[in-house]
């Protein structure tokens, strides 16, 4: 899966014809993958289980279902979190935020803690932070810390021929970002916001996108943040 594709699969259709045989095509998709899930044996993996939930739960964001994916997806988040499926469960929050309904924003934050705090595939946790430079006013700070902190993930984490391309892809939402906070065209005037604003040091941005997220989620936090912190794998 591609968590950074710009457009959904019925956006792309060039009209109503196309629209609805797409339609027709993703009802089949998903008919599929619910029998394959129902097909599940009693000892099959819940990764694999899981896995399957959230590709219907995609299905039914194209199709428009977003109760349908919310209410689909919802639990996959504390099944996913009490199994330390740790890249499930970012795939959840991120079905919840698309799905428009009034606390996906906060799923959004608790998907952007999760994917930062822990090794989850690189191009996810970027997905995650550019939803929040595009909820975010122009001149908000938290853009630039989403947007830096992307960088951050990809340097840290991402390998192979996907690194390119993720280097790339952040380079330019920070760019973007600069340029709508600040007017900034010239890699000078650039470099002087980058540092004005703190954002080349992770011990000053980190904390300031934690206080983003907690300014998103308030006192309504879904999971013991705490008790996650012990899980971190000792390498990341």
């Amino acid at each position: 899966m591609k968590y950074l594709e710009s457009e959904a699969f019925l956006g792309e259709s060039e009209c109503s014809e196309d629209a609805v045989k797409s339609s027709k095509l993703l009802e089949i998709k998903l008919d599929e993958k619910r029998e394959a899930l129902a097909a599940l044996s009693e000892d099959a993996p819940l990764q694999q289980r899981l896995g399957l939930i959230l590709e219907c739960g995609y299905i039914l964001l194209d199709l428009d279902r977003s109760d349908e994916a919310w209410e689909t997806c919802r639990p996959v988040l504390d099944q996913a979190l009490d199994h330390e499926l740790w890249l499930s469960a970012v795939e959840a929050c991120d079905i919840l935020y698309q799905a428009e309904k009034p606390d996906s924003i906060k799923a959004l934050a608790h998907g952007i803690w999760l994917g930062v705090t822990f090794p989850i595939d690189p191009e996810l946790s970027v997905a995650m932070l550019q939803h929040l430079v595009d909820e975010t006013p122009d001149n908000s700070d938290g853009a630039a810390v989403a947007a830096v902190t992307a960088s951050y993930v990809v340097d840290l984490r991402a390998e192979g021929a996907d690194r390119e391309s993720l280097k790339f892809f952040t380079n330019q939402l920070v760019g973007q970002v600069a340029r709508r906070h600040s007017q900034v065209e010239e890699q000078e005037i650039f470099d002087f916001w980058v540092e004005r604003m703190q954002l080349d040091d992770p011990a000053k941005f980190l904390p300031r996108l934690s206080k983003v997220l907690e300014l998103l989620v308030g006192d309504g936090w879904w999971y013991d943040r705490e008790v996650l912190r012990e899980k971190i794998p000792k390498s990341s």
